[in-house]
């Protein structure tokens, strides 16, 4: 593991997935499979690929389901679970996980997206600030400046992605946020203009789970041309 390797993961696996209903009304979205496997042990499994140690879970919405699921997948890293009774949002849920003993930097995901082959390591690879973007939606647009990161909600052609890279300086700012919801990127944009350089790393094309059809999509790639 390189020295500055990051150590904690926080997985985000507590939402209500509302585009998915009625589907998400029976299972919760991070169980939700991908080419026939669960979203999120995906997921776990790329994190221990990256060389992160210990999983700190936030599950609320049928959270029972998701912490059955990933107790049982052995995805070869330790696996805490922390509870978020209400849907209050990504920080909210970032700062139960520390609360919790997640230490940062850390690195910070949600549980519906399967990255690119390589992606999760390359954000771990580092303790600096960052938010990974894409070259197209869904996501909001990032604006970037010489590879940092201006505007976490702004105008431009780079998309945020569900995986972040927090460091000590952006946790400060996550109490104190407007809400609820309580929203991650508000608390990076509230770093970045306390002066805390967040660079954005470019991610390859991600596979979502955001409406019904894409169970039909990623799991049955023969009823279309299977490009992504």
């Amino acid at each position: 593991m390189a020295p500055d390797q990051l150590v904690d993961a926080i997985v985000m696996a507590a939402g209500e997935g509302r585009r998915l209903r009625p589907i998400t009304d029976r299972w919760p979205k991070p169980v939700l499979p991908i080419d026939g496997r669960p979203v999120i042990v995906t997921l776990l499994h790329d994190l221990a690929e990256a060389g992160c140690e210990r999983a700190w879970v936030v599950t609320g919405h049928l959270a029972a389901q998701v912490e059955e699921l990933v107790t049982g997948c052995e995805p070869g890293l330790g696996i805490r679970f922390v509870r978020q009774p209400e849907p209050l949002g990504s920080a909210d849920a970032v700062s139960r996980a520390l609360a919790a003993g997640a230490r940062p930097p850390c690195l910070v995901s949600a549980a519906d997206t399967v990255f690119a082959p390589g992606d999760v390591a390359r954000l771990a690879a580092s303790a600096q600030a960052a938010i990974a973007w894409r070259r197209s939606p869904p996501g909001a647009a990032l604006e970037l400046e010489e590879g940092r990161v201006r505007r976490v909600r702004g105008e431009g052609q780079h998309f945020s992605s569900p995986l972040w890279v927090l460091t000590a300086e952006v946790a400060e700012h996550l109490g104190g946020l407007p809400g609820p919801p309580f929203e991650l990127a508000t608390a990076f944009q509230r770093a970045i203009d306390a002066g805390t350089t967040v660079v954005g790393v470019e991610v390859g094309p991600t596979r979502d789970l955001t409406v019904p059809a894409d169970l039909v999509r990623h799991n049955f790639l023969y009823l279309g041309s299977g490009d992504e």
